[in-house]
This record gives C-alpha cells, structure tokens and sequence, in this order.
C-alpha cells in the first residue's frame, strides 16, 4: 500500500523549476486578482497526549507553505483560517475583500478528515454561479485522495481537485487555470474546461473527478506521482505565510483583516520550519520514505539561519520546531547546517543568542553525532525528539538497544540538549516484564534514569501509506466497531487501540495509560525541580506540569473507550480502505492512489476536447 515512485532519474524537478514557475505567476497575477481562503481541517477531539497544547500554539507549516506560495507568485489576497483556532468557521459565509473567494484551500490529515470533508460539503452549498474552486491537499490527500470526494448521494459535496503534492503542483495547477481564463471568468469554470480538453493532465499529483450522477462523480482521474522539489532553498519564504493568520475568533465568518503581525507569536509561540525531508529508514509502519521516493532533501543553512532571523526580527519568534523526518540521516549535511547556524550572525547579534530549537531524529544516529553534539547546541538546539519506539529492537530495529539508547541519552543531556524519547506500544509487549527490558514500564522507567524529560507512547496503528496497511486489515485487526460505537478518523491518533489481536485490548489501552501516568505524576515533578540546577534547566519541570494536565483529557477521552474494550463486541474490518468511486490514471491503467481492484476494472481512454483559450472563455 505505499505510494508508487517516479522512474528512477524523474523523481525530482529540474534545478530551478519552482523558482521559475513563481516568476511566470507574477507577471500574470495583477490581471487576475484572485482571492483565496486556505483552511486547515482540526478535530478538537485529537486534543490530548503528546501533542496537548501544541496542537493550538503552533500553526501548521503546510497551510503556511501554501499561503506564502501564493503570495510569493503574487496573489496577496490571501487568508489562512486555522480550525484550531476558529472551530465555528463556515466557508458558506466567507468572504474576503468583500466578495466570495475564486479559491477554496483546504488541508488536512487523515486524523481531521471528518472536519474536512464538513468544510466541503458546506462550500459546496454556496450557489454554483459563484461558488469558488475547491481544492483539497494536505497528508489525507496525498494519501487517500479519494476520501475528498463524496460517494453518497444523500450527502453530495466534493472537492473540485485534489492535489496530492507540494507547492509546486499547486502553483503549476493554477498556472494551468490561467492560462485558459477568461476575463471575469470564475476560476471553477475555468477548471471544467481544462479538466475536460485534457489540459490537467500533464500536471503530476492531481486527482479530480469526471462525470457526476446523483452529485456523486462517475470517475476519478488520478494524474500520477508528483516531481518533487530537490532543493529546499527554492521554497516561498516562510515569513510570508505569518501575515495571512485569521485571528482567533468564535465567528462563522472572516475578520477584516488578518492577525497584526505583534499578535502572532503571541497566538503561536512555536514556529514550524522545514529544514529537511527524507529518512534512510525503511520501518514498516510509516509512509515516509515511499513519500519521499527515497530521496533525501534538504535547506542549506545559510537559508535556515536567514528564515530564524527574520521571523525573530519580524514576529518575535524565539522557539523553532524542525518539521524533519530525521534531522541527522546524512551526517555531513547535517553537520554543515548546525556549523553555520552556530556561526551565523545578523546585525551584529549571533543568532544561537536569540533563538531557540529543536526537532526529530534516531537514536542510532544520535551516536553517530555524539562528538558533534556540544555543537548542535551552539547552534541554538535544546531539544531532540529521539524515535525510541521500542528499545529491545522487537517491534522495529532502528540500530537502537537499552544501552545505547541510555547512552544517547546521556551525551544529549552532557551536551545540554534535552531527550524526548517516542515510544510505540503494541499487542506483544506487557505492561511489566520481570527480569528484562521489554515491559512499557521498564522501558519507561530506563528512559526516566536516563534522563528523558518528555514522554510519547502512542499504540501502533496501521498508517495509510504504509506497508503494514493491507496486512494489517486482512489480517483482521482493525476494529471496526467496539459496543456499537464507530472507530472514526479522529481515533487514529495512536491514543485510541483501534487495531489489535490481544485477547483483551482493553488492557493495551489501560496500558498505555499507566506509562503516561508512571512518567507524569507529582512526585517526578518534585524531583525536577529538586534538580532544577543542571543544563537543561526548568524544562524537565514544565514537562511534568504539561503532560499532568495532558494526562488529565487523555483520560476524560480514551477512559470510555477502555470500558468499551472491556464490555462490548468488537466487530473487524478484513479489508484496507479503497476508493468506493472508480479510479483510473490518465491513459487508463490503474491509478497510483489507489490499489484497489476498482481501479484496475476501468480502462477507458480519457476523451479529449481541443484545449482551453482565454478565446474559449470569452
């Protein structure tokens, strides 16, 4: 079930290509005067353990990335509404600069998707004579895009288009749009015609719809793998992205203008930045590396150190997270970004003096920098989110044991850098084990001494994406239902046992929640602040504070569902999620999102019309 890769040599775009493509884009821009709302999908029920709290004070980098991409090619009419922070926004009631955007934006992962499709449909309901395009994107999409488009009847509203890639097929998708627009054209009647003359289809990583019975699509055309962008450096700015925030609010509509720039770090305090994509490992449960078609890309850091300057200077951002997969996967490019962080130096004032970051790597490969970590912390770092997983190398073998997981953990600490360990529980491991390392608590307790300050144990959970997916479902441990409650979206978080063959899954869950609590408790956040003098300062101490009350919703949430496990039936799905619409690529054969007996039966050639003219249009 991972995602297909590109022929080897046509994985990445020409040197250069984004950069160009944005400059074309402006010099077309003012003739449109495009307005756009790009919305991110949140579920308030995912608030809980590990991420409580930065969930809501951090804004997502990638509506960020997409708005700064739009401003950037010249469409400064742009506003990024944040459901995390605006949960009664209706797009049926957006408007901006006065009238009704040309463009719809959403973004979601799979976790918000039920959020996300409520926002379609209710775009949907605005009349189609002015109904802007709708354009869905984010991890769901790029997974699942077929989920975007609503196969009942009785529930009509799909997206338009579904880009299933980065900025760069977003931009080129509009580009297509524009250049086929017609004066005082809506853009959503520009896409029909391009859709239908075939004009799409040379744009990679879109899938959109043809046909339509019942409000319900025919097919969907599945345009194939996107081309990635090799070099970071060539992405939009991330400080234009901070300009286009929606203030918080409980309206259902848009404020008159968007957060003041004073007011942003205040509502975010934590900037997500993109330093690096790609990871070496190859681990079952995640869909990363097959994302990435085993590439390995990064941003120089000259450029990381500009962007921490700029959003300190203009926003007052201090504290950064690295949206890496594995920030140390190639030792020598890491090694020359954290040289130059560590140098770095703007008007006069070093850099690692006004900022603060961290961001996620592998233990195995914690070892491999040892030497280099007292460097890492001159460049500003202060805290390293480690993918533990299970140390007695059991559940997945990333290099990493009990020793040198404690090793690890002791030259971070040495060095200044605080551990957060992440942890995966699963059906074989016990809550204690006498006489060995495998229990949760034994982990727990070894990571503890180690000096981890913050803690994550999430159930493994079959990933779209990923290859333990199908196996995963025909092997019948995905619950569909628990004591005639739904397993939803929303539950795939890692904190909810939604899969597993234990014969009592209840205990997994209550398992979890004694790690949580063994780690997160009183007496540990005593003895934090006992030994409050190290490197590492008040940090292990807040944790304690953060996660106590995290621990306290994670309870409220997941403590009914325990009580389901325990009591009711549980009924299993056999069988992963497949498109319920037929999907097809663009000549016909089966389509790359989808590898579902479905997309196999439809062969039928694309039909095509001449293509779109702006002469068409008028």
């Amino acid at each position: 079930m991972e995602l297909p890769r590109r022929a080897r040599g046509d994985e990445l775009l020409k040197p250069g290509e984004l950069t160009r493509l944005r400059g074309r884009l402006r010099t077309v821009a003012l003739d449109h005067d495009l307005a756009s709302v790009i919305a991110c999908a949140f579920d308030h029920r995912t608030r809980m353990l590990p991420f409580i709290f930065a969930d809501t004070r951090m804004a997502p980098a990638g509506v960020r990335a997409i708005g700064s991409a739009m401003v950037d090619a010249g469409f400064d009419k742009t506003r990024i509404v944040l459901q995390q922070w605006n949960r009664n926004f209706r797009p049926s009631r957006m408007q901006l600069d006065g009238r009704i955007p040309d463009l719809f934006m959403v973004s979601s992962m799979s976790l918000h998707s039920e959020e996300c499709m409520d926002l379609i449909r209710d775009a949907y309901r605005i009349d189609p004579a002015h109904r802007p395009l709708i354009i869905a994107g984010g991890p769901h999409a790029v997974y699942e895009p077929y989920d975007l488009f609503s196969a009942n009847p009785a529930r009509p509203g799909s997206a338009d288009v579904v880009v299933t890639g980065e900025e760069f097929v977003m931009l080129s998708l509009i580009e297509v749009l524009l250049s086929a627009r017609g004066r005082r054209e809506s853009m959503r009647s520009a896409f029909v015609r391009a859709r239908d003359s075939g004009a799409l289809d040379d744009v990679p990583g879109l899938v959109y719809s043809r046909g339509s019975r019942n409000g319900v699509p025919e097919e969907l055309i599945d345009t194939g793998m996107q081309r990635l962008v090799g070099d970071l450096d060539e992405l939009p700015h991330p400080v234009l992205g901070y300009r286009l925030l929606e203030p918080p609010g409980r309206h259902a509509t848009l404020s008159g203008r968007a957060l003041p720039i004073d007011q942003v770090a205040k509502k975010s305090p934590i900037s997500s930045l993109v330093l690096t994509f790609g990871c070496k490992f190859n681990c079952p449960y995640c869909p990363i590396p097959a994302y990435n078609q085993r590439q390995y890309r990064i941003k120089s850091g000259e450029r990381i150190a500009e962007e921490m300057w700029r959003l300190n200077k203009e926003y007052g951002f201090r504290y950064f997270f690295g949206a890496d997969d594995n920030f140390f996967n190639n030792k020598s490019r890491t090694l020359d970004i954290v040289e130059k962080l560590a140098r770095a130096e703007f008007d006069g004032v070093r850099l690692s003096r006004r900022v603060r970051w961290g961001t996620e790597v592998t233990v195995h490969d914690t070892l491999q920098m040892k030497e280099h970590l007292p460097l890492m912390r001159d460049s500003g770092c202060r805290a390293l989110w480690l993918g533990v997983e299970d140390m007695t190398a059991i559940l997945v073998n990333k290099g990493q044991s009990g020793d040198k997981t404690t090793e690890a953990f002791r030259v971070l600490r040495e060095a200044g850098i605080c551990p957060m360990p992440m942890m995966m529980h699963h059906d074989a491991q016990p809550l204690y084990s006498r006489g060995s390392d495998y229990g949760l608590l034994n982990q727990i307790e070894l990571l503890r001494r180690a000096g981890a300050v913050s803690m994550q144990v999430l159930m493994l959970t079959p990933a779209a994406g990923s290859k333990l997916l199908e196996p995963t479902y025909t092997s019948g441990q995905v619950f569909k239902s628990v004591g005639g409650k739904a397993v939803r979206p929303h539950m795939h978080d890692g904190n909810y046992v939604v899969a597993s063959n234990h014969k009592h899954p209840w205990q997994k869950q209550m398992t979890m929640l004694a790690g949580y609590l063994y780690f997160y408790n009183p007496i540990w956040f005593i003895v934090a602040l006992i030994r409050v003098k190290t490197r590492v300062s008040m940090k292990p101490a807040n944790m304690q504070i953060i996660g106590m009350m995290g621990l306290v919703m994670t309870i409220a949430r997941t403590s009914g569902w325990a009580a389901r496990l325990m009591f009711g039936r549980i009924e299993r799905l056999t069988h992963p999620p497949v498109s319920q619409i037929p999907m097809r690529s663009i000549d016909g054969t089966p389509a790359g999102h989808d590898t579902s007996v479905t997309s196999i039966q439809i062969q039928r050639p694309l039909v095509r019309h001449p293509a779109p003219t702006r002469e068409m249009a008028r």
